[in-house]
């Protein structure tokens, strides 16, 4: 099965909040979503499947760098390749607005998202101690290079 991964936007904020509560304990509000999406601060891609909204990520480009701000993915569809197409074409789309490097933080206890992100070509970077609200764990911080501007 091939899953089209597609923008999403205002008319999607339900589904997204739905996904966020299902996905974290500590969770975006709407209010947050609906600033990032009007103000533009930041891109919102999405898979569906079924009708559900599956996964979803957010993403920030400024100037040549992209920062990943979240990727969820509905917990009935994990480990079905939803994170490696989001991530795939959050990279394509930055790429093609000049992005050389890309940064992110994940919990340090988040192995599937570290495997992930480290198959793409993510490297530690540093660590944030006691991070995240909900669980004062502490981020890793991750960097990809891309390919023609490696460091």
């Amino acid at each position: 099965m091939t899953d089209e991964v597609v923008g999403l936007g205002e008319p999607d904020i339900r589904d997204l909040m739905e996904l966020e509560a299902l996905c974290f304990a500590y969770h975006w509000t709407r209010e947050q979503f609906l600033l990032g999406l009007e103000g533009e601060a930041f891109k919102v891609i999405g898979v569906r499947r079924d009708g559900v909204l599956a996964g979803y990520m957010a993403f920030s480009l400024i100037a040549d760098e992209m920062e990943i701000l979240n990727l969820a993915v509905h917990p009935e569809y994990r480990r079905q390749g939803l994170g490696e197409a989001l991530l795939s074409r959050s990279l394509e789309i930055s790429e093609a607005n000049g992005t050389t490097k890309s940064f992110l933080d994940v919990k340090i206890s988040n192995d599937p998202a570290l495997a992930l992100y480290r198959k793409f070509g993510y490297k530690k970077i540093g660590v944030r101690k006691k991070y995240y609200p909900d669980t004062k764990e502490d981020a890793l911080l991750l960097r990809y290079d891309f390919p023609q501007h490696e460091a």
